[in-house]
């Protein structure tokens, strides 16, 4: 089977490295890859964002299946239009991705479906939203509608900041993603990630992680694209599993279907675990990243017929096998991130790394004129390990950055430590 992944990032490094390893792949294609991706199958600089370009690109390399990585391509329709080509894809349809294109639609649906979620108002108008947030009690979180890169959503601390962040949002500091908000209750409890595949109409429990999102050690400083993540999350208990499974994601596939718009492909849930039980905080229509980077070294089930199968839309009795092992991942990103970074650095050391136990997938990277790997973007690489705990696997993915020479780049020093907490006690 020839597979197509698209996509770029430390999620696409990890999912190509799962299909290439697939007895059923003969052929890998990434569109338009990375240096890490090149060594896993040809990389074919085509712009993801360029429907008929993808569907072109397709045909040309005589295309089985296409894996779609992130989010802007999903909602831009691209598995509409390979689909409509007679190309068989993973991924939601353009309609069906607005649970994570539009966070206004997804409380709209956990509203009119009693699905679990935080009170919320959308908001068009700036003096609306500030009038509401004057009657708002603080903590608020303001969201921006659209897709922002993991960077629309802020919780402000006082009727002022809030007041600040509306008329930032209103002002362009998010594009397009900003021209509708969303402000909503601040959920008081700790926040995990559970992931499943649907295929329209089933859908299958495949796991959970802890993202770490702010930039800095203990939580501190602005909301990023993650810093780092570790699966499986053990505060999500197989009775918390359960209830998740009965009470969010599958009312939101019955949900899906019901409107006219089936999901069909991953439903990445961002939870709240309230005193209340689970709420859902947002949802995303692909994996996560890093999220990806830990549970693709975890999952020992062949990736690829489980992806066919909800594409198809035969999920009914099928099962996805995990390793008991523990696997986190390091973001290394560049200095200055999640603000403007400088591009080019030189990075070198990732065999050490690897030789140390460790993957290293790379997210930002490029290669130079003469073919040494640089910095190409703010989150650049995800050094990931596997241990019996949380603590043993985070002392081989540091152990392993370590080795890497990148003076430019910086991590946080605490992945895990909640859940290393846990295991302490």
């Amino acid at each position: 089977m020839r597979i197509l992944l698209l996509g770029s990032g430390g999620r696409e490094h990890a999912l190509a490295w799962k299909i290439a390893a697939s007895p059923l792949c003969e052929a890998l294609v990434s569109a338009p890859g990375n240096p890490g991706m090149a060594a896993l199958g040809r990389c074919v600089p085509v712009d993801v964002m360029d429907n008929q370009a993808v569907v072109a690109l397709a045909k040309a390399e005589r295309i089985d299946f296409v894996v779609v990585g992130p989010d802007n391509p999903l909602a831009n329709g691209v598995v509409d239009a390979l689909e409509a080509a007679g190309i068989k894809a993973f991924g939601p349809s353009g309609a069906a991705a607005q649970l994570e294109a539009s966070k206004g639609f997804t409380k709209d649906l956990c509203a009119e479906y009693g699905i679990p979620t935080g009170r919320y108002r959308r908001f068009t108008d700036a003096a609306a939203a500030k009038a509401y947030a004057a009657t708002h009690p603080v903590p608020v979180v303001i969201k921006a509608d659209g897709l922002a890169l993991g960077k629309g959503v802020v919780i402000a601390p006082t009727e002022k900041d809030a007041v600040a962040e509306i008329d930032l949002m209103f002002g362009g500091a998010f594009g397009e993603a900003g021209r509708s908000i969303v402000i909503e209750e601040f959920l008081h409890g700790e926040e995990v990630s559970v992931f499943a595949l649907s295929d329209g109409t089933d859908a299958l429990f495949f796991g959970t992680a802890q993202d770490h999102k702010r930039v800095g050690d203990g939580d501190e400083g602005p909301n990023t694209g993650g810093m780092g993540a570790y699966s499986p999350a053990a505060i999500v208990t197989p009775a918390l599993i359960d209830g998740i499974m009965a009470r969010i994601i599958r009312p939101t596939v019955a949900a899906m279907a019901a409107r006219g718009t089936p999901f069909k492909g991953v439903l990445y849930a961002g939870l709240i675990l309230t005193a209340e039980g689970p709420k859902l905080i947002e949802y995303n229509a692909r994996f996560g990243d890093p999220e990806a980077q830990v549970l693709m070294p975890r999952l020992t089930s062949d990736l690829v017929p489980i992806l066919m199968a909800a594409a198809e839309g035969r999920l009914a009795g099928v099962e996805a096998h995990w390793s008991d092992e523990t696997a986190l991942t390091v973001v290394m990103a560049a200095k200055g991130y999640p603000g403007a970074v400088e591009k080019g650095s030189l990075i070198a050391g990732l065999e050490a790394a690897e030789a140390a136990g460790a993957i290293v997938f790379q997210a930002g990277t490029a290669r130079n004129a003469d073919g040494a790997l640089t910095a190409n973007g703010g989150r650049v690489l995800n050094v990931t390990a596997l241990g019996a705990s949380v603590t043993e696997a985070r002392a081989r993915a540091y152990a392993a950055v370590e080795r890497i020479d990148w003076p430019e780049g910086f991590c946080r020093r605490d992945i895990g430590w909640r859940a290393i907490e846990r295991e302490r006690r």
